[in-house]
């Protein structure tokens, strides 16, 4: 099985998009996978929005700081979809019986995150296109006000989404299906310490010292200082960065390593493959 994989090129195409394909067709005909796109992002946006209309009425609150709430709300759900995208990916497959077929393919490890994060993109484009736009109508947020820095924050939050999604998965093939909470619940092991609708500054001492570690915060942190301040510290804006980067590549060993351990020994008894 892995001699068939190593015969297909690293950067080739065509397996990336035939996963992806896959992915389209699934979601072509069916209703309720294209509620959980848009169902939850446009839920939460009414509720944190109608909060904001409220909060801005009271006079001991800044105009920019219940802005930043909406900011948050949307910049935090591209990055639960980015790490959903790859987790429930490969839920499906396990779902549908169909993850064996997929991992003895001639194809790597590599086609297959490729292919899943080309999934994660359309749905986060699809959902944020919409929360946003739903935004500006209903309460006159403008997300495109955060400027040229909008598009550093959404590639920072998704790298971190993506790594999150493909460790997910990793100790879901590891473990079987009674880690597939991990899917939905991970990262909202990370939003205390993300600083979404939170300055750093309130955190207890050693929640603040975990934030250091956690890229998503230093997005937060910056997406405020744009929206109340009109300036980025560019000294978090590269941190972030730095971190996705290494969480990317944990996220890259750690797959690679229990794919080519599932090939060689085996799908765990749980997995339900």
């Amino acid at each position: 099985m892995d001699n068939t994989s190593r015969h297909v090129p690293l950067l080739a195409w065509r397996p990336i998009v035939g996963i992806l394909y896959r992915q389209i067709v699934l979601y072509r005909r069916s209703l309720p996978r294209w509620m959980e796109i848009f169902y939850w992002p446009l839920l939460d946006l009414l509720v944190w929005g109608f909060l904001t209309l409220y909060l801005k009425k009271m006079p001991s609150f800044m105009p920019s700081a219940v802005t930043s709430l909406l900011g948050a709300l949307l910049l935090w759900d591209l990055l639960y979809r980015a790490q959903q995208g790859i987790s429930v990916m490969f839920l499906e497959e396990i779902w549908s019986r169909n993850l064996v077929h997929l991992l003895v393919a001639p194809v790597t490890p590599f086609h297959i995150i490729g292919g899943a994060i080309l999934s994660s993109v359309a749905k986060v484009l699809l959902s944020s296109s919409v929360a946003a736009t739903i935004a500006y109508f209903l309460f006159s947020f403008r997300i495109f006000s955060l400027g040229l820095d909008l598009l550093f924050f959404v590639l920072s939050l998704l790298m971190m989404g993506w790594a999150l999604g493909i460790l997910t998965t990793a100790v879901i093939l590891r473990f079987g299906q009674e880690a597939e909470v991990l899917a939905w619940g991970v990262i909202f092991l990370f939003q205390p310490f993300s600083a979404v609708f939170n300055p750093v500054a309130v955190l207890p001492p050693i929640a603040a010292k975990i934030t250091y570690f956690v890229p998503a915060s230093y997005v937060f942190e910056g997406m405020r200082s744009v929206l109340i301040h009109g300036f980025l510290p560019l000294r978090d804006l590269f941190m972030a960065f730095m971190l996705d980067f290494c969480y990317v590549i944990v996220a890259l060993i750690v797959y690679v390593r229990v794919i080519n351990r599932s090939r060689q020994k085996g799908f765990h008894l749980k997995l339900g493959a």
